[in-house]
């Protein structure tokens, strides 16, 4: 709501319609801010909405049309977020590291043990993650160890079962029979 020496900026969640809704319902304002209003020293021939003053913490959502300019500042939790992220890194591979990790290697048919040392660690750390045990399973037989594999696969088969996850259930029964498991 533009004013003379401040604008009311409304961030409103129902957006169906283009420009101001037909219906205002303050229900849908999600957040309003009042900013003071700038002089642009070139006139702005098309109403212009661009983020500006970028930094590591936040930006201004610039609001330009004519002569006039509003800045709408906000933050955003960069340090927050990459301290977590390097807290994360420092602290060493998480269990879905391991499996993402093996799971490329199994999938571009890299190196299949180190895949193995991986998706071993990666059930260590998640002794209940059944998916897991199924990536194992077909590491484990792709290097042809497929008593590894069975043992792998039973183990799924296990942790799926108990989990209710009916695809997982037939996966490794299907494998099962594949690496000659009578069923």
């Amino acid at each position: 709501m533009p004013g003379k020496k401040e604008w009311d900026v409304y961030f409103y969640t129902d957006h169906s319609n283009w420009g101001t809704p037909r219906e205002w319902d303050d229900s849908n304002v999600a957040a309003m801010v009042t900013v003071p209003v700038s002089k642009l020293k070139n006139t702005q021939e098309s109403f212009t909405m661009a983020i500006n003053e970028i930094n590591m913490d936040g930006a201004h959502l610039q609001i330009m049309w004519a002569n006039t300019m509003v800045a709408v500042p906000f933050s955003v939790p960069t340090k927050a977020k990459t301290e977590a992220s390097i807290d994360k890194v420092m602290a060493g591979p998480s269990a879905n590291d391991y499996y993402s990790a093996a799971s490329f290697y199994l999938d571009a048919d890299k190196d299949l043990e180190k895949a193995h040392e991986w998706i071993t660690k990666a059930t260590v750390l998640s002794p209940k993650a059944f998916w897991m045990f199924r990536k194992k399973s077909l590491i484990e037989a792709k290097l042809g160890n497929t008593s590894a594999a069975i043992a792998s696969a039973k183990q799924s088969l296990a942790l799926a079962t108990a989990a209710g996850n009916a695809d997982y259930v037939k996966m490794n029964k299907d494998s099962l029979k594949e690496w000659g498991v009578k069923m």
